[in-house]
């Protein structure tokens, strides 16, 4: 019996970021942990958490690739991972370094747009409330 092996494909909003067939193993992290898949797992979908993506081909061994949070679909032999931002990179210690210096910390253009929205809908609420009273 010939070994199956999964199609990964890594999706960014505006682009194709890896596309690997003959992928023997995944490992991808979500907020309860890491969890891995094999071609023979039951299909599921995750919530990816900003960690390491691995996997495994005989062409290019295992592979790092630093994720932002996303979402993990597999549907038979297919996987596929929709995530924000990616990085690949050889070294396992940058792309940690990566995922803790530009994933999981907002940008300062980020804060403020969610400061801005935040007062905005403060603003409303009390506003609606204003009128109810009147």
């Amino acid at each position: 019996m010939p070994s199956q092996r999964m199609n990964l494909k890594v999706l960014l909003p505006f682009q194709v970021f890896a596309e690997k067939p003959g992928v023997s193993r995944i490992v991808a992290e979500t907020r309860q942990g890491a969890f891995g898949l094999l071609p023979h797992r039951l299909d599921c979908v995750a919530a990816l958490a900003p960690g390491i993506l691995t996997y495994e081909t005989d062409a290019d061994g295992e592979v790092f690739v630093a994720v932002d949070e996303g979402v993990l679909v597999k549907t038979g032999l297919d996987v596929l991972v929709s995530v924000r931002r990616a990085q690949d990179g050889a070294d396992l210690g940058q792309l940690r370094a990566a995922v803790e210096r530009d994933f999981l910390t907002l940008d300062e253009r980020e804060k403020s747009v969610r400061t801005t929205l935040a007062k905005m809908e403060s603003d409303l609420v009390r506003r609606m409330a204003s009128l109810h009273d009147d």
